[in-house]
């Protein structure tokens, strides 16, 4: 045990030192790439031009090492770091959180990831704080940071106990959560604030019937309403008249993010009042995050099914979210850690509260851990014997075709979306769709 004798030192510290585990960790380091978005992707009221991609990379006393991805996304993880500063200074704000992530993890031991995300969270939450000086920093900023070094953490965890597949990887108290194989997966694309009209119907020809819209744009209340209601005028003029086998009233399903954008009810409720009034309200199936978290409104009276996406960001804050009336769980395995999203939708499920998975315009790579969670997950209510999970890269890297190379399985059956889905096999299955395998193009930056 490491007997740390500054006492201004987090508590949690001491708990990740004193550890006692199969598998110690000797060495430790980090790189990331700069990944320029095709246009300005508006979302929050704010938009991004680029992500980085993170990597971290970490060795055990027995020479085994393992590489795990992450893609930031400091504008979803918290809109007031990304308008304080910089797009540049905000993504170096979070890089220094898995930094310092990966210095705490750095000669400790242990026996399974889910033992050390809670010691490992609380630290760099704090540590984020300080950071960025924001005392009210949202914890999704620490959990998105901690995702490339939760990833290793569990590849490393697979290699020492020669695990090849996913579901090996879950450990016995998450195993009925994640208990289907679903063949196909509902591949959702991202209809954002400045994709035009061709744009839209070039999704829907290609087989997508599953569309998330942002709303919740930029401007006062009254201003942001008048644009989302203009939006969903030009949307829908666009859907109403398509049909689709896949839902009951074979009309396509609508899924808002609003992003915690409206202020009060009222406003909200003109929002749907508008939609019945166009038409368009029955095809809503779903709306994610239309409140802003710290308000802790009670949703329970609203007539629509609420996910919670940011602010179910711990098991403990999506029990919470359950309790004031939110009726699906957006799964972010890619952004939060795998080991918080375990325990996230665990505490959904054991409560009949349904999950999917939606996406962080992440990389090809983590694309997969997303689907293996979504492959596993209940079916959405009304989708059956399907799994459900967003995936928007391809719509908005501008060199999506080259990150797809850095995937040595790239050419997979289950990695293109066919009509609209993801089709997975026995063979996907077997191999987790290959997160497990090496990752030369990674492996590179740390041969130096």
């Amino acid at each position: 045990m490491n007997k740390n004798t500054d006492t201004s030192q987090h508590s949690c510290i001491g708990s990740l030192k004193s550890l006692e585990g199969n598998i110690r960790i000797t060495h430790v380091n980090s790189q990331f790439e700069r990944e320029p978005l095709l246009s300005p992707f508006g979302f929050k009221g704010g938009y991004l031009s680029e992500l980085w991609q993170t990597v971290s990379y970490l060795q055990s006393e027995n020479g085994k090492h393992a590489i795990g991805l992450g893609t930031q996304s400091v504008l979803w993880s918290d809109e007031k770091v990304f308008s304080s500063n910089s797009e540049v200074g905000g993504n170096t704000f979070m890089y220094a959180l898995t930094e310092r992530a990966l210095q705490l993890l750095n000669n400790i031991s242990f026996n399974s990831p889910m033992e050390l995300i809670d010691p490992l969270f609380e630290e760099i939450y704090e540590y984020g704080k300080l950071v960025t000086s924001n005392l009210n920093l949202r914890k999704t900023f620490a959990l998105n940071a901690l995702v490339s070094a939760d990833n290793a953490l569990w590849l490393l965890y697979a290699k020492e106990n020669e695990i090849t597949n996913f579901d090996e990887l879950i450990p016995q108290d998450f195993k009925s959560t994640f208990s289907e194989r679903h063949e196909k997966l509902a591949a959702i694309p991202l209809v954002s604030y400045n994709v035009s009209s061709e744009e839209l119907k070039r999704e829907v020809d290609m087989g997508y019937f599953f569309m998330k819209i942002k709303i919740g744009q930029s401007g006062t209340q009254q201003e942001m309403l008048e644009k989302d209601k203009n939006r969903l005028m030009q949307i829908h003029d666009i859907l109403k008249d398509i049909r689709t086998p896949y839902t009951k009233n074979e009309k396509l399903p609508y899924y808002f993010d609003a992003n915690g954008r409206y202020e009060t009810k009222d406003t909200f409720n003109r929002f749907l009042d508008y939609a019945r009034e166009i038409g368009a309200f029955d095809q809503i199936v779903m709306i994610e995050e239309p409140f802003p978290e710290e308000k802790e409104i009670n949703v329970s009276d609203i007539p629509i099914r609420l996910a919670a996406d940011e602010s179910a960001h711990t098991d403990k804050d999506t029990i919470e979210r359950i309790q004031m009336g939110y009726k699906a769980v957006a799964l972010k395995p890619i952004a939060k850690t795998l080991s918080m999203t375990m325990k996230i939708a665990k505490a959904a499920t054991d409560r009949d509260i349904p999950c999917f998975c939606a996406d962080l315009t992440v990389n090809p790579v983590l694309v997969e851990w997303n689907k293996n969670i979504a492959a596993r997950l209940k079916s959405f209510p009304g989708l059956e014997n399907l799994g459900l999970v967003e995936s928007n890269g391809h719509q908005n890297y501008l060199n999506w075709n080259r990150m797809q190379q850095h995937f040595p399985r790239n050419d997979a059956s289950w990695v293109g979306v066919k009509k609209g889905f993801y089709h997975t096999n026995e063979a996907y299955f077997n191999t987790g769709g290959g997160i497990f395998d090496p990752l030369p193009h990674y492996e590179a930056m740390f041969n130096k």
